[in-house]
């Protein structure tokens, strides 16, 4: 059986691709393979107009060229990542540098991809990452990050705080960092436990991490 059977395509309406390419072109080329595949997509060839249109609506994916007008967008990717948010970030690089690659990776990339750029390959790596609920990086000083993408039945604040208790954080830890109280995390705790159907803290933990 294919694996899109598992895909769920019809969700794509519902979900929003941001690509920022500084080469027209190379945008719209890779916005229309999305669009005919049923996504959301925003195209920007600037930094500024990325940002302003993250206002209007947070995406589920980011497509961003390694440069932009002469200027890196590592600390963009870097940006997009400490917003905690379950963004997928994919790169576009002009030429083949494992260096950027490494960088990239390290900071949370999900995949790198090389011009001229494989649009149904490109595609099918969105696909696939969407597929998953959870992301999980590699450990970094016996750490590692948990990154809540999927579970729509959760509110952008469950999904937040499901990743902190993922973590390993406290509610009192959670709520530092959320700005919010431990109670109220305690609230978005049960309410994320009863949507997923799980038991306890543990049994909360398994389910994420087998998603």
């Amino acid at each position: 059986m294919s694996t899109d059977v598992y895909y769920r395509a019809f969700l794509n309406r519902d979900r929003m691709i941001h690509i920022l390419e500084s080469d027209p072109a190379i945008g719209d080329a890779l916005a229309a393979v999305f669009r005919l595949d049923g996504f959301q997509v925003r195209t920007a060839h600037a930094v500024t107009p990325l940002l302003d249109s993250f206002e209007a609506r947070r995406p589920d994916v980011v497509i961003l060229n390694f440069r932009v007008h002469g200027e890196s967008m590592l600390p963009l990717l870097e940006r997009i990542k400490d917003l905690r948010a379950g963004i997928a970030v994919f790169m576009i690089a002009d030429s083949h540098n494992v260096d950027l690659t490494v960088a990239a990776m390290r900071q949370g990339a999900a995949d790198v991809f090389v011009k001229p750029v494989d649009k149904e390959r490109c595609l099918q790596a969105v696909r696939d990452t969407l597929k998953r609920d959870v992301h999980v990086s590699a450990a970094v000083h016996g750490q590692r990050e948990v990154e809540i993408r999927g579970f729509q039945q959760l509110t952008p604040r469950e999904r937040e705080v499901l990743q902190l208790i993922t973590n390993g954080q406290s509610n009192k830890e959670a709520g530092r960092e959320l700005g919010i109280s431990p109670r109220t995390i305690e609230v978005h705790r049960a309410r994320v436990m009863e949507k997923l159907g799980a038991r306890n803290t543990a049994d909360l933990i398994r389910i994420v991490l087998t998603s």
